[in-house]
């Protein structure tokens, strides 16, 4: 069979036929700017869209599933319920040669999706794919996006136009954090044998320059009275005050301090467990998956032991909300820490600054960043990166 004369583009208006197909012979039409194929079979009519639009690339791929259900026919192997032959996305596991950007990135979502604890984890690769979407590429005359075009055909000229289109969009450290998400589902897709070239992100993450970011401002300890003083005389959020004292105290990070129950602290409330989060009604593992068991100052001791019911439930949380529902750390932030920072003329800073400010105090005093590491559950290279300035073993002018 030539398959010149039996794959017949149609050239003419959105969905007019200009010449009528010979039977067993698959036709390709424009339909308002999408592909379909039409054809006939055993005196039976066929029309379906391919869900891709009328591009050069596309009128290719068109091109092999026409010829495809012809060779079908003449093999008596036709499949009458079209399943086999109707868009890519619904044949990609029997061609992987087609897999496109948008593909490879909704399969790791999907993989993703079976381990991460709560779906907001997904959302920053939902963002990656959405830019990837907008974004246009040239295909012949036409434009494509580029989240629609084949894997196995893109060029470093599609990573390198990508990359700027980015830049131009995002921060560079935003940039750099997009990247990096890239490169992990790349390097996914090249360990599952979907992927067949290195991994291009990695030379456009080294590419990406982040300027250095002060670390935010610590509260002062007489700034750290009136924020504990403004919450006790409260008429609103005097509730909140423990809460307060305990972020302080520890320099936990906020969800662990909201996810705290009364199992994790000892008998005598010396000592606390911290294991879990809690944040938008997920809990999971604190975010080094590391936990951690802190020695509590004497005050702290005695705040939670005054606070815990001789008869307790031990998985009910320490910190509750008014209503005894867990703490919406959106809600504290936007009402209760505002407020009260507002009413007692404190600079607002996020309540996380909390951990920021007892590591700087713990720092400024004298203890080893290794102790406050393990106290606070950071990683201590990030700690020495973050909180430089802080140690005292750090480097002085001379004064003249």
């Amino acid at each position: 069979m030539n398959r010149k004369s039996t794959l017949q583009d149609n050239q003419g208006a959105s969905g007019r036929r200009i010449n009528k197909s010979s039977k067993g012979t698959a036709k390709i039409e424009n339909d308002k700017g999408w592909l379909r194929i039409r054809f006939t079979h055993q005196q039976k009519r066929y029309a379906f869209a391919l869900g891709l639009p009328d591009t050069q690339l596309n009128r290719k791929v068109a091109a092999d599933k026409a010829h495809k259900i012809e060779l079908d026919i003449l093999s008596d192997n036709f499949d009458a319920t079209l399943e086999k032959y109707k868009s890519l996305k619904n044949n990609h596991k029997s061609s992987p040669q087609f897999l496109t950007g948008e593909d490879i990135i909704q399969r790791f979502i999907d993989r993703k999706a079976k381990t991460v604890s709560t779906p907001r984890s997904l959302e920053k690769y939902q963002t990656v794919l959405k830019y990837l979407q907008n974004f246009q590429c040239k295909d012949g005359n036409q434009k494509i996006s580029l989240a629609d075009l084949p894997l196995n055909i893109w060029t470093e000229t599609h990573f390198e136009e990508f990359y700027e289109h980015l830049s131009k969009k995002l921060s560079p450290l935003t940039l750099k954090q997009y990247l990096v998400w890239l490169s992990a589902i790349w390097q996914w897709g090249i360990a599952e044998k979907m992927i067949k070239q290195e991994d291009p992100w990695l030379t456009l993450i080294n590419r990406v320059k982040v300027p250095p970011k002060q670390m935010p401002k610590p509260f002062n300890r007489a700034e750290i009275h009136k924020i504990i003083n403004g919450f006790e005389h409260s008429k609103y959020y005097s509730h909140y005050t423990d809460f307060v004292k305990f972020l302080f105290g520890t320099g936990c990070r906020t969800g662990e301090a909201i996810g705290l129950r009364w199992q994790h602290l000892n008998d005598d409330c010396s000592t606390v467990w911290i294991g879990e989060s809690l944040s938008r009604g997920i809990r999971k593992a604190t975010k080094t998956n590391r936990a951690r068991t802190i020695t509590l100052t004497p005050k702290l001791q005695k705040i939670l032991g005054e606070r815990r019911p001789d008869s307790f439930n031990p998985e009910a949380l320490v910190f509750g909300s008014p209503l005894g529902n867990p703490i919406d750390d959106h809600n504290f932030r936007n009402r209760a820490w505002k407020s009260i920072l507002n009413q007692v003329n404190v600079e607002y800073r996020k309540p996380y600054n909390t951990r920021h400010t007892l590591i700087s105090h713990a720092l400024d005093q004298g203890m080893s960043p290794v102790t406050v590491a393990q106290l606070t559950g950071h990683d201590v290279q990030t700690l020495y990166e973050n909180y430089a300035g802080n140690v005292k073993s750090r480097p002085m002018l001379p004064e003249f």
